[in-house]
């Protein structure tokens, strides 16, 4: 038998009379075994999705080291003639831009080099772990240069 038009407003007037002018009154607000959710706890939820590199950001930055490292390498391997330390130190410098590039994309995706505190912590870095890194760098720089002027 179906109901007739009496029980349907009868239905509505009780969903009626459950709401409050916001929404729901607390009894309908539930949870599946039957208690009361305590509405004193917070649950924090972040909104915006993890920020990461993505393949069309990381594509340029490694085809161009690539690039880079390979124009470095060849010249120094192989003896060029004489164009071969110009070729180098532009590859060399290709590949630096390249790095540059790809620690400047981590850095505002979030990415934190090792020892360094995060972004916007607040907090200041080591200065041993600093001069470690600028140490390190220079001895590199260094060693190319080193190895380019050689081949004069």
């Amino acid at each position: 038998m179906e109901a007739g038009p009496r029980d349907r407003e009868q239905q509505a007037r009780n969903d009626l009379s459950r709401l409050s002018p916001d929404g729901p009154d607390e009894a309908g607000d539930l949870l599946p075994d039957g208690s009361v959710p305590d509405a004193s706890v917070e649950v924090e939820v972040e909104l915006r999705p993890p920020r990461r590199l993505r393949i069309w950001q990381l594509a340029p930055i490694v085809g161009l080291a690539a690039v880079g490292s390979l124009m470095f390498a060849f010249p120094l391997a192989f003896g060029s003639g004489d164009g071969g330390a110009v070729v180098a130190m532009l590859g060399l410098l290709i590949s630096c831009c390249a790095a540059g590039w790809g620690m400047m994309a981590a850095r505002r995706v979030g990415h934190t080099w090792p020892g360094l505190p995060e972004r916007s912590s607040g907090e200041r870095p080591d200065w041993r772990v600093i001069a470690l890194y600028v140490a390190v760098a220079v001895a590199l720089v260094a060693l190319a240069v080193w190895r380019v002027a050689r081949l004069r």
